[in-house]
């Protein structure tokens, strides 16, 4: 038997079936170096790269250990943003899905604290959150860690970069002594092996290789003069046509320009920073997962805790100054089976970033002149989808099935021309093909969904 196939750890049988449903074929590298010592109850610190399967590997180790018949919170998941939290605890439910009565509740900023109240008055088994809702609830003492087995902190690096370090020590204090600690990073600055000094106990140290290997990433770096940065971003568009593709820049004024920029070149690009409210940034992210923009820009920051499936390309507008960072951006490309492109461009000047990277993954890169980028056809990207936002949610209680079936329900609308479906506490996403957008959009406005009326609009 393989030492990365599932059926070789110990787990219960119908939780090994559960994982095999899922279409987990075998370990991945992360899962397979860390969840023998997650299951030995053994503290981890593990480095890994973003899509590593690092959510699975805390999770299976988390679940192994509960008790659902002991009704109080016995594993605690801290994230950086909403963004990662709703997958981190998307991820854990699907492989709960085999223990029967378990409870996750998420705790994140953004969201207004009655429901999340009313969700602890019996206490959940799971609660994955970002730390500072997690210490407001912990405050208000509704939220009671005094029965926790496993804590886990997860993209930690990305918490202490956003300014978490006192809440997460805050945080910690709330906790018992004796209990597991899993620390997830995907880069390893001294402030990481400082913390898991402080937290940990005699942590088993994993780092999966967070260097892509050249065959799973096509790396090209492009010179450029002072003021054609712009100019050669739209050249590699063109050259390369990506379906979806996120173009990093290292500041939130630098993504407003840009986007602007392209929009007036004809291009559906949409940019994530900061300064975004959360629905603004919900419905950024929702249309760029469903196909309905091409073109994602972002700060680090703000992408963090984003898994985008299908990514074609990362486009890096401006390098990082730091290497690792670097690799993590370009990590997001080429996943599962697929080769991806990371296209780079950098001045004269900035020459010493590129050597940076090369020494950091220890062999040189591939630079070309934009010179070589063929753009004679001028097409643009035009994305496949359209968003139609619709003001309902779960708290209307509508599902994903309830919108397929307002689409459908006459028959004059096709299941295989609707997407991807988005469903928010107070609103609700669907993707449709651009050949139907407005037949769509009249079937929702006119008809009802679940027996009621809603307001529907497309969302540019």
């Amino acid at each position: 038997m393989s030492s990365t196939d599932f059926s070789s750890l110990p787990l219960p049988a119908e939780v090994l079936a559960n994982i095999a449903s899922l279409d987990f074929k075998e370990m991945t590298p992360i899962q397979a170096q860390s969840l023998p010592a997650i299951l030995e109850g053994k503290d981890l610190l593990a480095q890994a790269k973003t899509g590593s399967g690092k959510t699975a590997a805390f999770a299976i180790g988390l679940l192994n250990k509960l008790e659902t018949k002991n009704y109080q919170v016995q594993a605690l998941v801290l994230c950086p943003t909403r963004e990662l939290a709703d997958q981190v605890s998307t991820e854990i439910r699907r492989l709960a899905r085999a223990i029967p009565n378990t409870k996750l509740v998420t705790l994140c900023g953004g969201k207004s604290m009655m429901p999340q109240l009313a969700a602890l008055e019996h206490p959940p088994h799971i609660v994955v959150g970002t730390p500072g809702r997690i210490l407001k609830h912990l405050d208000k003492e509704s939220l009671k860690l005094n029965g926790l087995k496993t804590l886990v902190l997860d993209e930690a690096d990305r918490m202490l970069d956003m300014g978490f370090s006192d809440e997460i020590m805050r945080v910690i204090k709330q906790t018992p002594k004796q209990k597991q600690t899993l620390l997830f990073s995907a880069t390893y600055p001294d402030q990481i092996k400082k913390i898991s000094n402080t937290i940990q106990n005699n942590p088993a140290d994993v780092r999966v290789e967070s260097v892509h290997d050249d065959k799973e990433i096509k790396q090209i770096f492009y010179e450029v003069d002072a003021g054609e940065r712009t100019t050669a971003l739209i050249a590699l568009l063109q050259h390369y046509k990506p379906e979806s593709s996120i173009v990093f820049c290292n500041t939130k004024q630098q993504c407003q320009e840009l986007v602007d920029t392209l929009w007036k070149q004809g291009f559906h690009a949409l940019s994530l920073h900061g300064d975004l409210e959360q629905r603004e940034r919900d419905q950024v992210i929702v249309q760029f997962a469903n196909k309905s923009s091409s073109i994602l820009i972002a700060t680090d920051v703000a992408a963090r805790g984003i898994d985008i499936k299908d990514l074609q390309a990362v486009i890096n507008f401006e390098l990082s100054p730091d290497p690792e960072i670097h690799i993590h951006r370009i990590g997001r490309t080429g996943r599962a089976g697929s080769q991806g492109l990371a296209l780079s461009l950098f001045m004269a000047s900035e020459k010493f970033r590129v050597e940076a990277i090369e020494a950091f993954k220890k062999s040189p890169v591939r630079i070309d002149k934009t010179s070589t980028l063929k753009t004679r056809d001028f097409s643009k990207l035009f994305p496949p989808m359209v968003t139609l936002g619709i003001n309902g949610g779960r708290k209307d209680k509508v599902r994903a099935g309830d919108i397929l079936g307002a689409l459908t329900g006459d028959a004059s609308l096709n299941g295989k021309q609707i997407g991807k479906i988005d469903i928010f506490d107070k609103y609700a996403y669907v993707a449709v093909e651009q050949a139907i957008s407005k037949q769509a959009l009249k079937v929702l406005s006119e008809g009802k969904i679940k027996g009621r009326k809603f307001k529907v609009r497309r969302i540019n």
